[in-house]
């Protein structure tokens, strides 16, 4: 078979060594000849220390797949079968700003929902457009694979401003969700069905399929704390899941307890700091550890890092993609009217088809009334930041703002809004105009 090359933007992530291993085992299937690791600068050292891991892993597994370094995308990207996208744009000194300036004025500081999401955002899709434009001149064919973060809203921005159809955004929070569903029953994953719906970190479980059989309320019965790495683990009162009639994710918490996250957040916030000054100590040991010459394989320690599975579900995508495999998977595409609540051409989070040309969503049953006000509401508010990113135009960035339900206040919108502009200026150039006024 024809030797595949796939370019990774962000090649200094974190996260990189679990997408090195997911390269490794599934060799067989999917022979990359050569994955290029991309990154900025400011990533070098990061970008240099990975990339000396991957070069020992792949010598380990005895594999003839060969690790680029560099700090040219347009070099990394030339002639490339696949794209992966993993970038922060500001690193995690930007994820820091982004929760501390909310939490000082009494509001949800958290990097992908609420204010801090927004401004993740007008960063990130700018920069995402600027790579889909150089894949269009140097790779017009290959496909993006994108788990950069806020991956609805920059699913979204490609969907509405690219020419690109060969995109598909990936989030491991289904997976994660299929994991605590398939423990529960005490049954291997992969005999469990699960059916999901909604948007991304706004996803709910639809149905749960065993031996033929829907046994969504069983799982109902039992579910209860699950959470992720940066969401803490506040039960779910049974009679409201019963209620809803769907099992939402575990980001659902911020929208259906928000007081109790506000007061939970503000109180660690005044004890520990933020989240990402957490993250950034636990990326300083992974980097002590990835430095170790004895050290060929992913570390343990890892999976502490949040984010767990991102990077082995961009694999097994891209192996299905290669392979044209037909299997389902829950991605980040168009909707095609497959979630009734949607528009017909928005980005939804739900399971497809996965075939060469590109996943086939599956026709999901309506999702619960009680779920419709929120999901319009968020969806509302993905598209009116996409505009905003890309016009760099304040009073966008204002309505996507004040239209998210974790703000809820025309005067800390605006005082929040003008302090993040000018804490993340350096990161956006669009908004000049606004700057130099």
């Amino acid at each position: 078979m024809k030797g595949i090359k796939i370019a990774t933007i962000g090649g200094g992530s974190s996260y990189t060594p679990e997408l090195i291993e997911g390269f490794i085992k599934r060799y067989d299937k999917l022979p990359v000849e050569e994955l290029w690791l991309v990154d900025i600068e400011e990533g070098r050292h990061k970008l240099e220390i990975v990339g000396d891991l991957a070069k020992r892993m792949v010598k380990k597994a005895g594999i003839p797949m060969k690790i680029y370094t560099t700090l040219d995308r347009r070099q990394a990207l030339k002639d490339a079968d696949f794209v992966t996208t993993q970038l922060r744009v500001g690193l995690l000194d930007a994820r820091i700003k982004d929760e501390r300036i909310p939490l000082s004025y009494g509001l949800l500081g958290q990097e992908t929902n609420g204010a801090g999401g927004l401004f993740k955002g007008l960063r990130t899709i700018p920069v995402i457009l600027d790579i889909c434009k150089d894949m269009d001149e140097l790779c017009k064919d290959a496909w993006l694979i994108n788990f950069t973060n806020p991956v609805g809203m920059v699913m979204e921005s490609i969907n509405r401003y690219t020419s690109r159809k060969k995109a598909v955004g990936l989030c491991n929070l289904p997976i994660g969700m299929h994991k605590d569903i398939a423990r529960i029953l005490d049954r291997p994953m992969e005999e469990v069905n699960v059916t999901f719906s909604g948007l991304n970190h706004m996803v709910f479980v639809t149905g749960v399929y065993l031996d033929g059989k829907d046994v969504l309320g069983q799982v109902m019965d039992k579910w209860g704390v699950q959470s992720g790495k940066n969401v803490t683990g506040l039960e779910w009162d049974k009679g409201f899941i019963k209620a809803m009639g769907a099992i939402p994710c575990y980001y659902h918490r911020y929208y259906y307890m928000t007081k109790e996250y506000i007061d939970e957040g503000i109180d660690y916030y005044k004890k520990n700091g933020t989240r990402a000054e957490e993250v950034k100590k636990i990326e300083d040991q992974l980097f002590a550890l990835y430095k170790d010459v004895s050290l060929s394989e992913k570390p343990q320690q890892l999976e502490q890092r949040g984010g767990a599975y991102y990077s082995d579900a961009a694999c097994n995508l891209i192996c299905s993609l290669y392979n044209d495999s037909k299997d389902i998977q829950v991605v980040n595409t168009v909707n095609r009217g497959a979630i009734p609540e949607l528009e017909y051409d928005e980005i939804g989070e739900l399971g497809c088809i996965i075939t060469k040309e590109g996943p086939i969503p599956i026709a999901n049953r309506i999702l619960p009334k009680a779920s419709h006000g929120l999901i319009q509401e968020i969806k509302s508010f993905e598209i009116a930041a996409c505009e905003a990113a890309v016009s760099g135009d304040y009073d966008k960035a204002l309505l996507a703002m004040m239209i998210n339900p974790l703000v809820g206040s025309q005067d800390l919108a605006i005082k929040i809004l003008d302090d993040m502009l000018e804490a993340h200026k350096k990161y956006l150039p669009r908004f000049n105009k606004w700057f130099y006024r």
